[in-house]
């Protein structure tokens, strides 16, 4: 990790965890020694970062009075809750989690006004039938999508029919009511999309395909598409 790098870590991970942040929650959280955290604190300070706080008590990142205050008109902040509200009743659960933390922390930064506004928003999302649960963790597989990740796991067919899967994931999409994942299947050599719910037994092979995610995702979405237009045309 370059020192660039590790110091913006460190500023992230000062915004990230309640504050005063301990010296020694940043050594868990960065894996350095104490003497680097303590070194890299005085070179933000002289970077120009406020933060307060000192060795034995802990930090607190004081925003830059330079800093224009975090803010949105009101169609843009009508927007970010209608999306996030969409997230926690259609995310998987641990997506749905994240959704809710970012609105409360959304809510925390934003002006006395915006505040109120954004807590009763006139948009709302809901669902009176949650997606099916996934039989993985799909925090995993996005990870593995990330990365580039070969995956194989056991996956169940509509007539419930088992088999083994080695798949290149590309991306994980909420459609017709389900999560999907947007894949390249080894068995059928050839895009497929696989339900979450009906996957279990998870993995990563070791192999990668890096970094042709983004093409091969490209290509499967244009596929989707041309066949979705093709059914309409024949409806």
């Amino acid at each position: 990790m370059t020192r660039t790098h590790r110091l913006f870590q460190l500023m992230q991970t000062l915004r990230r965890l309640p504050a005063p942040v301990t010296a020694a929650s940043l050594v868990d959280e960065l894996g350095v020694s104490l003497r680097t955290i303590y070194r890299d604190i005085d070179a933000l300070r002289g970077l120009g970062a406020v933060i307060d706080g000192e060795a034995g008590f802990g930090y607190t990142l004081v925003e830059d009075a330079a800093m224009p205050p975090l803010s949105f008109d009101n169609g843009e902040l009508e927007a970010l809750v209608l999306g996030l509200r969409e997230v926690s009743v259609i995310g998987d659960p641990a997506l749905a989690r994240s959704a809710t933390t970012a609105l409360a922390k959304l809510k925390a930064r934003l002006p006395a006004r915006q505040a109120h506004r954004l807590q009763h928003a006139v948009l709302d999302a809901r669902r009176w039938q949650r997606p099916p649960e996934p039989g993985i963790d799909v925090q995993a597989l996005r990870e593995a999508t990330w990365d580039e990740a070969t995956i194989t796991f056991q996956y169940a067919d509509a007539q419930g029919r088992e088999s083994r899967r080695e798949a290149d994931p590309l991306s994980i999409v909420y459609m017709q009511n389900s999560h999907m994942l947007l894949a390249w299947c080894h068995l059928r050599d050839d895009y497929r999309v696989f339900r979450l719910d009906r996957m279990r037994e998870m993995s990563r092979t070791g192999s990668s395909f890096r970094p042709r995610r983004v093409g091969m995702l490209r290509e499967h979405m244009e596929r989707l598409r041309a066949d979705a237009e093709a059914q309409g045309r024949s409806s």
